[in-house]
């Protein structure tokens, strides 16, 4: 079994894959394990790596709820206008806050060290802020106008 963090480095470079060829995610992570091809089936089919396919769909299913995250948490930077590796790292962040299953911490530690490793430090600068901002916007108390409406 893949570490989580090897898994979303695969995840990262599906949906890089992904964002340049306007390819389906589906047969992006084919294509991903096609490089991986062994003349065993029954080895290829132990290959798959369930959490990077998870994020990978998901970050897809989601991304126009996610695009609409981040270009809110992206001052003077329209999300065209990213670097494809910097707006896949924000996605697949965005799409585990969304989630909700991990602590902020470390999800914005995990694309941080993508971010390190895939791209430059302006970027590690970049990303940390637009995935505070997202976090702290989320955490926004619920309208007052819901909770008065209930009353009625």
């Amino acid at each position: 079994m893949a570490s989580r963090r090897k898994s979303r480095e695969r995840a990262l470079q599906v949906l890089y894959v992904c964002d340049l060829r306007k390819q389906d995610p589906d047969a992006a992570i084919e294509a991903y394990y096609q490089t991986l091809h062994s003349e065993d089936d029954d080895f290829s089919r132990l290959l798959r790596d369930r959490f990077m396919e998870e994020l990978v769909r998901g970050a897809i299913a989601k991304k126009d709820i996610l695009d609409e995250q981040i270009g809110k948490a992206s001052e003077h930077w329209r999300l065209d206008r990213m670097p494809s590796v910097d707006r896949n790292i924000l996605r697949l962040a965005a799409f585990e806050l969304y989630e909700g299953k991990l602590p902020y911490a470390v999800i914005i530690d995990e694309a941080l060290e993508l971010a390190r490793r895939y791209s430059g430090d302006e970027s590690v600068k970049f990303v940390n802020g637009v995935l505070d901002s997202i976090k702290a916007s989320s955490e926004k108390p619920a309208a007052k106008t819901s909770l008065t409406n209930t009353k009625s």
